[in-house]
This record gives structure tokens, C-alpha cells and sequence, in this order.
């Protein structure tokens, strides 16, 4: 028997179905200690007093007789923790330099974004300038690279010459290709002694060109408002006539027009329409070339490929050129953000460790601010492997503060970790409790903490130390008790009895199966064992 006691252990209230391995609230293990220790001394000292014919030990002395009763039970999970505020930030910086402003005090309230601090960033400021400047000159270089490979269309409009075919080469600075917005051309026509308004928009013309057999037509697009004296002083009118370019006309061709009974005065120069010439930026092999005279193009449309190494090795060299400086420039840009600080969370500013016109040396200067989030307070408790299975989020929380004696915070279990710390053999588990109203608690008070679980109304117990290792329990045979049923009588005729366990509270334990109500269990009676053993 003195055995069975030495073997007493935690049990947990876990479900019907793993009483196997259930273990009693480890509170209770150095109780069972104490009281094994008594029960050994004991059994010593009646093996002593025998021998010396000091006769028994009275055992029953160390048992109280418990019924079996049905109760509430509510599963309790109690530790202790520090409080912590719900986020916390210390403002630092890795930069050397002034403060120029700081615009804010210990106890102010910030919002996630507010400027902390400001540096001086003029050395900052000219480095960003310096790396945009590269990466315009390096995106310059790629275009020159990319034309040099890829020749483009400078405008929209229609291939008016094609100086180049595939297969033929090309130098830097040959032509390839003359491109016109347009195939109409306009010729300004004097009329002299005749009055602007013998002509009309839409009137038909004839022009003669130059040397060329049989004339063009042509209209009347524009009349000039009034007459113009020439340099030899004759009175004239101007008469603008658009004609279509047949393709081998130029604005060195000159011509002269008839318009309803009027002869121009002299020969006019004809205008062409905008124009471009687009020329090879450097050498290499034509391929590609695929369209012909007058077909359109629009504005940066590929017209063929100048085929070279060493054309290809401009352009990518180019573009690694480019990204370089692109890169450069954001970090750049990204070091001058650094000398403006802002509060990254919101919340209270708990320290101001530094002012405007205090100068900081980088990381060792340490904190320059301290700002604490305290929408709510938020403390983690760790929980014993033996009872983390009785936790689970939104659980109702009771905690108490020495430093605020009589006053009791209700908080809500807010995570449950996974992942356990294993100390000599032994795994905790930390749960994250949530403190919405607290009060007068501060961050890093120290809390006790009771989490409370489920509940089980009217449920068969019998007290926590009732039950034995394996999920025994000691009862009373036929005969073992005193008539009055209060001590053992016959220690041989007491029974170990398997029960199943459910769930338990500090001092009780919910019996599920193996006892019936009214029935006694036996329960070590330390009190009488420390008595005994003095």
C-alpha cells in the first residue's frame, strides 16, 4: 500500500476516452512527495518498533474517508505573466547627422505615418540628383544603341525614297529612307491687277511644271484677304492651289498656273510637306527591309535591322549601362526617405530620448524614441504540456495584480501557440492573453492569471488526491471500516478499483465511471502523516 502511494502523480482532466493517461494537477505532486516520505518513515519505524516489540503502526491514521458526490466543477488554468503593451516600436536610424525638427512630446498620441524627425539630407539630396542625371544619360545611350540596331521612323507618314535593300551595307550617317506626311503640294501663285475676290476656295486650277508636257490640276485652297505690292512695284494677289505629288516632283521644281481667265505672274517654288530622312547610326548589314514606296509608317516604327556585333554589343552594354543607373538612382532616392522618420505604428510616445539640434551618430545613439500601442494590454502565459489541451481562444481570463490589491481585469484568451519549449523534459506551451479594459494596470506589471474552461454541472467527484497512479482509487471493503465509518478498521480488506476520470478543478476531480454516488474513497490525510512522522 505504502507502494501505491510512493507512485502518486498528476492526473489530468482530459477526455473519457485517454483516462489512460491521465496525471493529476502537478500542484499536487510535492504533497504526494511529502506524504510518501511520511508513509516510508513510518513503515520504518513500525518494522523497528516490532522488532523491539513496540507493536503496529495504526495505518488508518493516514487515511480521511470521502463519499463519492456529485458537484459543479469549473476547469481552471492559473499562471503568472508580465504585461505587455499590443505593439511596441523603438525609433532608431542608421544615419549620422542633425536633427532639424522634432516635432512632438513624450505623451503625445501618434498615428501610423507621422513625422518623428527630420534630417539634415542636403549631401542626400545632391546624390539623388547626380544618380538621375546618369540614368537620363543612360537611357540616352540606349536609344542611340537601340537606333543604331533598330532604325525608326522620326514621323508619321509615307515612304517617299527607299535608298537601301536587304543584303545591302550600310555606313553611320548613310541614308535609308525619306518619309513625307503627306503626297499633296502646295504652290503660292501671284496674279497681277486682279482682285482677291475673282478666286474661291475649291476653284480649279491648271499648273504647268517646269519642263514637263501636258499640265497638272490642281485647287484652290486658300485666297490672300488683300493685295500685296511687289519689291518691283506691281499690285498682286496670292492664290494658294494644293495639287497630289505624281512622285517625281520636289521642292525644286518650279510651275505656273491658270485659274478661271488668269495667268500667274512668273514661275512660284513649290512646297513640299514636312518631311524626315532617316539615317543609319551605324554600320552593318540591311536585313528586314520589307516595305516599299508609299507605304505608310507611323511615328517610331521599326524600318529594318543594320545587322553587327558590333551593333548588338553597343546595345546590350547600353542596357546594363541603363539598369545600372536606374538602380543607383533608387537607392538613392530610397537613403533621402531615410531622413525623414516617421512613426511606424500608432500609439503613445512613451520616450523622447532626443530633441532638434541634437546630433546622432547612426545605430550607437541607440533609441531615439519609444512609442507603445495601447489600444489594449497583452501578456503570454506559459502553460504546462499537462493542461494546454483545457485552452482554447476566447476562453474567459481573471487576473490580479499585486500591486493592485482587490481588484480583478477580465481579459480573453487570444492565441494558443503550437510550438513548445521543451526544459528537462518538461514542455510549456505560450498562450497569448488579450487585456481590452484595463484599468489601472501598466505595461510590465506583474499578473496572475486564471483562464477559465469548461464548466460541468452536477457531476459525480471525489476529491484530486482520491485517485492513485493508473487511475486507481482506494475503497473500503466489507469490514474494513469502524462502525462509525470513519477510519479503517482493517487495513487488509481495502480495495484498489479502476475508475474513469473526466474533468477536474484544483481540488476535485469528475468521475465518469467505476464509482457510484455515496460510495467511500479513501484519501491520504497528509495532515495526520507529518503528525505521525514527527
Amino acid at each position: 500500500m505504502e507502494a501505491q502511494m510512493e507512485e502518486k502523480q498528476e492526473v489530468s482532466a482530459l477526455p473519457a476516452e485517454q483516462t489512460k493517461k491521465k496525471r493529476l494537477p502537478r500542484l499536487k505532486k510535492r504533497g504526494r512527495r511529502v506524504l510518501a516520505l511520511v508513509l516510508a518513515a513510518v513503515v520504518l519505524l513500525g518494522a523497528w518498533n516490532l522488532l523491539r516489540g513496540g507493536g503496529s503502526v495504526p495505518v488508518s491514521s493516514f487515511y480521511r474517508a470521502e463519499q463519492v458526490t456529485r458537484r459543479d466543477l469549473t476547469v481552471r488554468v492559473s499562471g503568472t505573466a508580465t504585461l505587455e503593451p499590443a505593439d511596441s516600436y523603438q525609433v532608431t536610424t542608421l544615419l549620422s547627422g542633425e536633427l532639424q525638427s522634432a516635432p512632438f512630446e513624450e505623451g503625445d498620441l501618434v498615428e501610423e505615418g507621422t513625422l518623428l524627425y527630420t534630417m539634415d539630407s542636403s549631401d542626400a539630396a545632391s546624390s539623388v540628383s547626380r544618380a538621375q542625371i546618369s540614368v537620363e544619360q543612360a537611357r540616352l545611350s540606349y536609344q542611340q544603341a537601340q537606333a543604331a540596331l533598330y532604325p525608326t521612323a522620326s514621323i508619321a507618314g509615307i515612304l517617299n525614297e527607299v535608298y537601301v535593300h536587304d543584303g545591302d551595307n550600310v555606313t553611320a550617317g548613310e541614308p535609308i529612307a525619306k518619309i513625307v506626311t503627306s503626297t499633296d503640294l502646295t504652290i503660292d501663285f501671284m496674279f497681277t491687277y486682279v482682285s482677291p475676290d475673282q478666286f474661291y476656295i475649291g476653284q480649279s486650277a491648271t499648273v504647268f511644271v517646269g519642263s514637263f508636257d501636258g499640265p497638272v490640276q490642281g485647287t484652290v485652297v486658300s485666297v490672300g484677304e488683300d493685295t500685296t505690292i511687289t519689291s518691283n512695284g506691281k499690285e498682286v494677289c496670292t492664290v494658294r492651289v494644293k495639287l497630289s505629288n505624281p512622285g517625281i516632283l520636289s521642292d525644286s521644281y518650279t510651275a505656273s498656273a491658270v485659274i478661271g481667265s488668269y495667268t500667274s505672274y512668273g514661275n512660284a517654288y513649290m512646297s513640299m510637306p514636312a518631311s524626315a530622312t532617316v539615317y543609319a547610326a551605324g554600320s552593318g548589314t540591311v536585313t528586314g527591309f520589307t516595305k516599299l514606296v508609299g507605304a505608310q509608317v507611323a511615328k517610331g516604327e521599326t524600318l529594318c535591322t543594320v545587322e553587327s556585333d558590333a551593333n548588338r554589343t553597343q546595345l546590350e552594354t547600353a542596357r546594363l549601362s541603363m539598369e545600372s543607373a536606374q538602380l543607383s538612382a533608387g537607392s538613392a532616392a530610397g537613403t533621402l526617405d531615410d531622413y525623414t522618420i516617421r512613426s511606424p505604428i500608432s500609439g503613445t510616445v512613451i520616450e523622447k530620448n532626443f530633441k532638434a539640434g541634437d546630433k546622432v551618430d547612426g545605430a550607437s545613439s541607440g533609441s531615439l524614441a519609444v512609442i507603445y500601442d495601447l489600444s489594449c494590454l497583452k501578456m503570454e502565459m506559459n502553460v504546462s504540456e499537462l493542461d494546454i489541451g483545457k485552452i482554447q481562444p476566447g476562453q474567459t481570463v481573471e487576473i490580479t495584480a499585486d500591486a493592485l490589491p482587490g481588484q480583478m481585469f477580465t481579459g480573453t484568451v487570444e492565441r494558443v501557440s503550437i510550438s513548445g519549449t521543451t526544459t528537462g523534459g518538461f514542455t510549456t506551451y505560450p498562450v497569448t492573453i488579450r487585456l481590452d479594459d484595463y484599468g489601472d494596470l501598466r505595461p510590465g506589471m506583474n499578473v496572475a492569471a486564471d483562464i477559465v474552461g469548461d464548466t460541468a454541472a452536477d457531476v459525480l467527484c471525489v476529491p484530486v488526491d482520491a485517485v492513485e497512479r493508473g487511475n486507481t482509487v482506494l475503497v473500503p471493503g466489507p469490514g474494513a471500516m469502524t462502525p462509525d465509518g470513519a477510519a479503517v478498521a482493517d487495513p487488509a480488506l481495502l480495495e484498489s478499483r479502476q475508475v474513469t476520470l473526466g474533468r477536474n478543478d484544483e481540488q476535485y476531480i469528475e468521475i465518469t465511471a467505476g464509482l457510484e454516488e455515496g460510495e467511500t474513497v479513501l484519501v491520504p490525510d497528509l495532515a495526520a502523516g507529518a503528525g505521525m512522522g514527527g
